[in-house]
């Protein structure tokens, strides 16, 4: 079964678009639910981004990219 990773509505204030400043984990690794997995930027803040589910990262946005509130960014296969 596969989960996934989205930019939460409500991880900032407003409609702004943020960027994906790093992946915490990189494709294919195992991750837990809970763990921070990637930081997005949005005018000068950081905001943190959590598995939601337990699997293994499968990343489908890149660092860089520009990214809104709802877009899935990567997928957390169970295994």
């Amino acid at each position: 079964m596969s989960t996934a990773i989205t930019v939460p509505d409500d991880l900032w204030e407003g409609d702004n678009e943020g960027v994906i400043t790093a992946w915490l984990v990189d494709d294919g690794s195992q991750v837990n639910q809970g763990d921070l997995v990637a930081e997005v930027m949005v005018e000068k803040a950081q905001y943190e981004i959590e598995a939601p589910a337990t699997g293994v990262l499968t990343i489908v946005k890149q660092e860089d990219e520009v990214v809104a509130k709802g877009t899935t960014i990567a997928s957390l296969e169970e295994k």
